[in-house]
């Protein structure tokens, strides 16, 4: 558990924009966070942490927000606790129109006693003139903003015996009721701040407040549920305190009693005043010239725009005016003397002192804590310097100072530090992603360099093969044609051998026939006898004839089988190749088909790589 108590939190609108951290004050006090999606997130780290709230002025997102004790406030008032409430004097100017019924609506509540705390601001210039003087005190740092006490309690401990030893006004005002109106109650501060919550949990205060109730999530609340009551003032009277809100308030409270004479240096603004402590702190240590006071506020505009008031009230002159028309007012009334227009400074501080005199000073005392310890930012050494630059593709002097402030650091060498006490990652260096992205370039140019000669070594491949698809597919055209031609030829063979089985059949038929006449011849011959034997030779020749005839017939018929069965054969040899080619021609044709598509593809691709051949480039420039 963090030994500090977390104010600001990150919700999930962050986008990881760095915004934040070029604006905190503090180095470590933004740590980025990896979520499991790969993406990033900047969380608080509340040990580094001063509340001032310029992350949540700063976010876009609106991915920071703050805790506080108005609920535990609204609780316990329900649940009967006396309360009774100390007022930031800032909250009239605010509030000009309201901020008597919501006090009014407060006090319906159960609120008991309602309190300035310019009245305590009152307090707090008596103890810091009388501090001052009585013990010859020169350069003290003014203590009222929590965030600037925490600030050099962590981080410029060395001014501690600067800050100066005296509550801020609201404990002022604290002490006195608790010690010299002897109120018992549980004490609320109303408040603009939501760094006061440090201020009252610290051990030094003695928990003498127990709820930082913030003007923007108090007064939302009862607008919100209508709890406004009659008009109601706070019941004690302030004087010069009231101003203390604005900037350089408790600078002109000091010119007031003490003249114009004296110099009190004044400083505002989240990057401005931390800046200044850490070159105020040289001064100090080299025995310098100080001004009287340090009159220091987080708030650029001064309490009247702290870092929990609402952000449409915190907009314009308006603010300002009416606490112009407040001081005016003080002034002329000089009701308690120490206001009187007309008074020199010295009358006006014999006033002040009359006024409290009875107050002891050592009840306003406040002591501080040197926390720097609880938040150690080790030095890299040298050694540890170049590694890291190194990584982040920074190797030498000019890399290493670029100073572009887009990971939201100041300088390369705080982004460095940051990463060391991993608070940070070397990714979120713009520098870092740009080496990263020329080297990317680079290699992948390379790639595609031999991605393009590859592609044209396929496309000449392509070229080549459709070529060679061309040359085939024309000769199985012709091997086909002359498939075509050669099974012409065997129907032709077939209609021949078919006339020649006609013909057999035919002289078979005559061989018959003459065979038969041949054996009428030799049966006449015979009759005819020694006169009928020439006739005889004629019909035996006849009759070799015939059987001849018969012969040849046979074997014509039989090797015409033979040649039939032998062309069949061939024709479905023929029919087979036919239908072979058939096959190949299809294949042929869609291989050429795809060649030329894959050419297509080629040239497409070839001009995607071009392309982003130049993207790159114009990347890496």
């Amino acid at each position: 558990m963090s030994y500090f108590q977390k104010l600001v939190t990150t919700n999930d609108n962050c986008i990881a924009c760095h915004h934040c951290i070029s604006v905190c004050p503090a180095l470590l006090a933004n740590r980025v966070v990896k979520k499991d999606d790969k993406t990033q997130v900047i969380e608080i780290n509340p040990d580094y942490c001063v509340g001032c709230g310029s992350c949540i002025d700063a976010c876009n997102h609106d991915a920071r927000s703050y805790d506080d004790d108005t609920e535990l406030f609204l609780n316990d008032l329900k649940r009967g606790e006396k309360i009774s409430l100390l007022i930031a004097p800032a909250f009239f100017a605010n509030y000009p129109k309201d901020s008597g019924r919501i006090l009014g609506g407060l006090k319906k509540l159960g609120v008991r006693r309602l309190v300035s705390v310019g009245f305590g601001a009152d307090i707090t210039t008596w103890a810091y003139i009388k501090y001052i003087t009585e013990n010859h005190f020169m350069g003290g740092i003014s203590q009222p903003c929590p965030a600037i006490v925490d600030y050099i309690e962590k981080y410029v401990p060395q001014l501690l015996p600067k800050l100066m030893p005296v509550h801020s006004p609201t404990l002022c005002a604290a002490v006195y009721l608790n010690k010299y109106e002897h109120c018992t109650d549980k004490l609320a501060f109303l408040s603009p701040c939501l760094a006061k919550s440090k201020d009252f949990k610290a051990p030094e205060t003695d928990g003498l407040v127990s709820y930082n109730v913030t003007y923007d999530h108090l007064v939302k609340y009862m607008r919100e549920h209508r709890l406004y009551g009659d008009d109601v003032k706070d019941e004690i009277e302030d004087g010069m305190g009231a101003i203390y809100p604005m900037p350089g308030g408790l600078k002109e409270n000091v010119y007031w009693f003490l003249g114009e004479d004296v110099l009190v240096k004044q400083i505002e603004g989240e990057k401005h005043a931390y800046e200044y402590l850490k070159e105020y702190a040289k001064r100090v240590s080299s025995g310098k010239e100080l001004p009287v006071l340090v009159d220091a506020l987080n708030c650029s505009q001064g309490c009247l725009y702290g870092t929990a008031t609402e952000p449409e009230i915190a907009v314009g002159d308006d603010t300002f005016f009416e606490l112009q028309r407040i001081r005016k007012e003080k002034i002329d009334s000089g009701k308690d003397l120490q206001t009187g227009r007309s008074m020199t400074p010295d009358q006006r501080l014999a006033a002040l002192n009359e006024q409290f005199k009875d107050l002891e000073l050592s009840d306003f005392i406040r002591r501080y804590s040197d926390k720097s310890s609880y938040v150690p930012e080790p030095e890299p050494s040298v050694s540890e310097y170049n590694d890291i630059f190194n990584t982040m593709l920074k190797p030498n002097e000019e890399d290493r100072h670029i100073d572009c402030s887009a990971c939201g650091y100041k300088t390369c060498k705080d982004m460095a530090k940051a990463i060391f006490n991993g608070a940070n990652i070397k990714e979120n260096c713009i520098w870092y992603n740009e080496k990263k992205s020329i080297a990317i370039s680079e290699y992948v140019n390379n790639d595609f360099l031999k991605l393009n000669s590859s592609i044209d070594n396929l496309s000449t491949n392509n070229h080549s093969t459709a070529l060679d698809t061309e040359d085939i597919t024309r000769s199985i055209s012709e091997i086909n044609e002359f498939c075509i031609n050669f099974a012409q030829s065997f129907s032709n063979i077939m209609q021949l051998l078919n006339q020649l089985e006609k013909d057999n059949k035919n002289i078979t038929a005559i061989s018959g026939k003459t065979t038969l006449l041949a054996l009428n011849a030799s049966i006449e011959a015979a009759r005819a006898g020694e006169a009928g034997r020439g006739f005889s030779v004629v019909a035996q020749n006849i009759k070799e004839l015939s059987a001849s005839s018969d012969k040849a017939a046979k074997s014509s018929l039989s090797n015409k089988e033979q040649i039939t069965d032998a062309v069949m054969k061939m024709n479905e040899q023929a029919q087979k190749l036919e239908s072979l080619i058939a096959t190949a021609t299809s294949r042929i044709e869609t291989l050429a088909s795809r060649t030329e598509e894959n050419s297509t593809v080629t040239d497409m691709v070839n001009q995607l790589c071009e392309s982003m051949q130049k993207k790159l480039a114009e990347i890496a420039q």
